[in-house]
């Protein structure tokens, strides 16, 4: 048996094909295939009537004597197809049926089904893309934010890479400033290169750490998860209902009703967030209420966001960043230091939802190119700890080793170095088709 590391490798060179459109009822139902035999495939189908490169061209398609369908057809030789392969599309009439038949005539015709994310690995081994733009595709498919979208297709345009390749030539730059302090230690080496070189391992040093804090990439990649929390019957659920716009929770003006967390999904402003409604926070001699509390806390303490919900009485923040909400200010007065609102009556819901906005803002907005996958953070925080030994060695051949392997931890991000045993789990991940 043909070990899984080893089997997109080996069959490389053949003709693969998927469907590229999603399925259920539609008009259109595209099919892409790529690999070195596509022209002989699309020929055979198209009774050797290939369309101008890069132009639609509407064809019938046959095989063994049947009419396959009626589709336009786009030939696409490479290297300036997306693999940088020979490739095709048929743009096909999307019945269950037709697709059916003409994957049944690729597969005679020699074509096999690509398994997920080969379109894209073979554009990633062709140069055509690197490792984080193959993820940034990934993403995109994903999106279902407007703060995705454009993270992803920014990522997808290179931004991260340029990060990563800028912070590689710094280093390519250090290596040989290094590398002449070792081959020549006896020579007079003006001052200033072993200034430079500190001052230049500083602002690289300084400059991870300053990326690695930066989590904005990683919240809205997986979304913002915001966490309603307070004290037993202060409008928690009824908040939350609000905002989903229908009936998520229980809402009784018994104390104690939400026991357990609810969490919807919920689009706002363009950012997807994870509303987290959470049981009242109180002692409690009850077992299922005292556990449902103890999952609130567990949420509190990992959300991204915070609104605390208090309803006439003052309480102390259950995070110092914790946005405070005084609900029922149909009933008591609003308390300092807190946004006044009445979920009932409807009462100071916009200034809320302005002020949520500004908040959410600050959590995904920013200047520059933010990591946005567990991978990224892994591969950062393994060159930063080869900066680190860096700066502290002692020995010149020490400082140079240290620094050859921060290269190579930033190498393997973009994919320059280390790649085979990175495809398999990366592209496993894609859907089938991309």
């Amino acid at each position: 048996m043909v070990d899984a590391m080893e089997r997109p490798a080996a069959r490389k060179g053949e003709v693969i094909f998927a469907l590229a459109t999603g399925t259920g009822r539609a008009a259109i139902a595209i099919m892409r295939a790529s690999g070195a035999g596509a022209q002989e495939v699309l020929a055979s189908l198209c009774g050797g009537r290939l369309p101008k490169p890069r132009h639609a061209c509407l064809r019938a398609l046959h095989h063994e004597g049947d009419h396959l369908d009626d589709a336009m057809v786009l030939w696409l030789p490479g290297p300036r197809s997306y693999t940088g392969e020979d490739g095709f599309e048929l743009h096909l009439h999307a019945g269950p049926a037709v697709i059916d038949r003409v994957a049944m005539a690729l597969t005679t015709l020699g074509a096999r089904p690509a398994e997920p994310g080969e379109f894209t690995r073979r554009a990633v081994q062709a140069g055509r893309l690197d490792l984080l733009q193959a993820e940034a595709i990934a993403d995109l498919v994903e999106a279902e934010s407007q703060s995705q979208r454009q993270q992803a297709l920014a990522q997808a345009d290179g931004a991260l890479s340029r990060l990563y390749e800028g912070w590689s030539e710094r280093l390519k730059t250090l290596l040989a400033h290094q590398e002449a302090l070792i081959d020549f230690p006896d020579e007079d080496l003006p001052e200033a290169v072993e200034l430079a070189l500190s001052r230049t391992l500083n602002d690289l040093r300084s400059a991870l750490e300053a990326h690695l804090s930066d989590k904005r990439g990683e919240i809205v990649r997986r979304g913002l998860t915001v966490v309603i929390a307070g004290a037993p019957n202060v409008g928690k659920s009824s908040l939350l209902n609000h905002l989903a716009g229908y009936d998520a929770a229980i809402v009784t003006h018994r104390a104690g009703t939400t026991r357990d967390v609810i969490a919807i999904d919920w689009l706002f402003q363009g950012v997807r967030l994870r509303l987290v409604d959470t049981a009242g926070l109180r002692e409690t001699e009850d077992e299922i209420e005292a556990e449902g509390i103890r999952r609130a806390m567990f949420h509190v303490e990992h959300a991204d966001l915070v609104l605390h919900v208090v309803a006439g009485m003052a309480e102390m923040p259950l995070r110092p960043d914790a946005m405070m909400v005084s609900n029922k200010v149909d009933l008591y007065p609003a308390l300092d230091n807190t946004l006044g609102l009445s979920v009932q009556t409807g009462e100071g819901m916009e200034g809320f939802e302005q002020a949520l906005g500004v908040r959410i803002k600050a959590l995904t907005a920013g200047v520059g190119a933010p990591l946005t996958r567990a991978r990224h953070r892994a591969g950062i925080e393994e060159a930063l700890l080869y900066l680190d030994q860096a700066h502290e060695a002692l020995w010149p051949e020490v400082r140079g080793e240290a620094l050859r392997l921060a290269m190579r931890a930033l190498g393997r991000l973009t994919g320059q170095v280390d790649v085979d045993s990175l495809l398999d789990v990366i592209f496993g991940q894609f859907c089938i088709g991309k």
